[in-house]
């Protein structure tokens, strides 16, 4: 049996046909139709139900799709661990954020990583926790900062902050004097929050359950830096990190009093996983810009 044979049988099995999946590896059906053949004989069991429209695995293919997709992982770290350089001269990193800290966390981050180690190919993308912890699963990135409350128990984490939500105004909202508002006047805002795919939105809305609340929400947007340029230019308000104000002239972040909203960030990684040289410095150098902030 040979890897060909693996990453056959996978692309039929997710394409749930032959001729998109011979498609998909450039490959003419007959040829992909004689290896699958090939490793069910070798198998000595079937793998796909052809019996319908769609080809789909049979309860022994099921089976063998999950070991073989772990193959695959397995062998694509042990590439990367051939060609990890211990001394930091080249080598790539996949960081995953979920996006309230591509305001303040991940630019000073980043900023520092390169300037240390300037051959090292980063890749940074911006989602939500749900697909980062799945995309962590599948080995598609060797990092995520996200929030300490993870769904998978495939995956383990490491408290980087404690990080502090707070009533954001513009600089011209009669609020802006105030250092520290109560719950009373947080319930009387009209607010413009993060829409519901973000973490963010559901920690806001235990917290005004939790303290009995109900602020007017009257916009809701999916992206943070539209956020804030709602609140730049209304005198709407909202709930987000109190460091995300911290470059914006503009913008004015009010504590909540007596009872803080806060939640812990951590660093996110599958349990098990193949840590390279980049991997860890990175890991390392969070840990100490996370201290010293």
């Amino acid at each position: 049996m040979i890897l060909r044979h693996i990453k056959y049988f996978l692309a039929v099995a997710e394409h749930q046909s032959f001729t998109r999946a011979a498609a998909s590896l450039y490959v003419s059906q007959p040829a992909l139709s004689q290896q699958i053949k090939q490793l069910e004989e070798n198998l000595e069991t079937t793998l796909f139900d052809r019996s319908g429209r769609h080809v789909k695995l049979t309860h022994a293919g099921e089976v063998y799709a999950r070991y073989a997709h772990k193959a695959l992982q397995d062998l694509e770290e042990g590439r990367r661990a051939l060609h990890d350089v211990q001394n930091l001269s080249r080598g790539a990193l996949r960081i995953a954020i979920t996006p309230t800290f591509t305001t303040y966390l991940i630019g000073p981050l980043i900023k520092t990583f390169h300037n240390l180690h300037p051959n090292i190919t980063l890749s940074v993308q911006e989602m939500s926790q749900e697909q980062m912890e799945k995309q962590l699963l599948d080995d598609e990135f060797d990092v995520g900062i996200a929030f300490a409350e993870v769904h998978s128990a495939e995956i383990e984490t490491q408290t980087l902050l404690v990080e502090t939500l707070a009533l954001v105004v513009n600089k011209d909202h009669p609020l802006a004097k105030y250092q520290a508002i109560d719950l009373q006047t947080l319930s009387e805002q009209s607010l413009v929050l993060l829409s519901h795919e973000f973490v963010t939105r559901g920690q806001i809305e235990h917290y005004c359950r939790q303290h009995g609340i109900k602020p007017q929400v009257l916009m809701e947007a999916n992206s943070l830096s539209a956020v804030l340029e709602i609140v730049h230019h209304t005198q709407l308000t909202t709930l987000l990190p109190s460091n995300i104000v911290s470059n914006r002239d503009e913008l004015i972040a009010i504590a909540l009093a007596p009872s803080l909203l806060q939640r812990t960030a951590v660093l996110l990684q599958r349990k098990g996983a193949y840590q390279n040289a980049a991997t860890k410095a990175f890991i390392h150098l969070a840990h100490q810009h996370c201290e010293s902030s």
